[in-house]
């Protein structure tokens, strides 16, 4: 047997502290088969604990950068998911159509999105409703965890810092008005299902397919 080499995981110091959070979110919403497509999975260990704590589905990484996919195919075979958890695929969500196969497609019952639209240009968030759309059946959620701006909300102090350090790293980066996002979702036949405050100054923000 060919021995498996762990070297590629990176650790992402966030996933640690958010994993179960997102979790008792995920837990009401999970069906009962199917699969999830998780959109900008990073370094794979979300993708790994949720697998392993809704054994009935597949969770179905992506992200667009190799040295992740790379990780993320470490993180599988450490915990030894490689027979139910498939390889990552590449998807940058502004390069369209997704690499989704009719036989993925059929098996789709959610896609779910952590910490990217706030490390993303706005277009990326526009391509990601504009495409979701194409790969769900009504009803199917998509789910966003991160930080947002939301009407009638004070913003804290730590995600006002926050959002100046991302525009100071990048210019089309920064916390997004959950207005905005909802205005986007709205344009693609999504409705806003819930807004659950997370700790951390975070939310989970659920989305249906009309």
């Amino acid at each position: 047997m060919k021995p498996v080499s762990f070297d590629d995981r990176l650790n992402f110091p966030a996933t640690l502290r958010n994993r179960e959070y997102i979790l008792s979110v995920l837990s009401n919403y999970i069906p009962d088969n199917g699969l999830i497509l998780e959109i900008a999975s990073g370094s794979g260990e979300h993708g790994v604990f949720f697998q392993k704590s809704f054994p009935s589905i597949i969770w179905q990484t992506s992200d667009p950068e190799l040295i992740h996919r790379k990780s993320i195919v470490s993180w599988i075979d450490h915990y030894g998911l490689s027979l139910k958890m498939p390889k990552p695929l590449d998807i940058d969500v502004e390069k369209r159509p997704w690499p989704i196969t009719n036989k993925l497609r059929d098996l789709i019952k959610g896609i779910v999105c952590i910490n990217m639209i706030h490390i993303s240009p706005w277009s990326c968030t526009k391509a990601l409703f504009e495409e979701s759309k194409n790969y769900m059946q009504k009803n199917n959620f998509l789910i966003l965890y991160g930080p947002f701006f939301i009407k009638g909300i004070k913003t804290s102090l730590s995600n006002l810092n926050f959002d100046q350090s991302l525009k100071m790293q990048n210019p089309l980066w920064g916390i997004r008005p959950l207005s905005r996002v909802n205005n986007i979702a709205s344009e693609n036949g999504f409705e806003l299902d819930k807004i659950i405050e997370m700790p951390a100054n975070n939310v989970s923000v659920i989305f249906r397919l009309k």
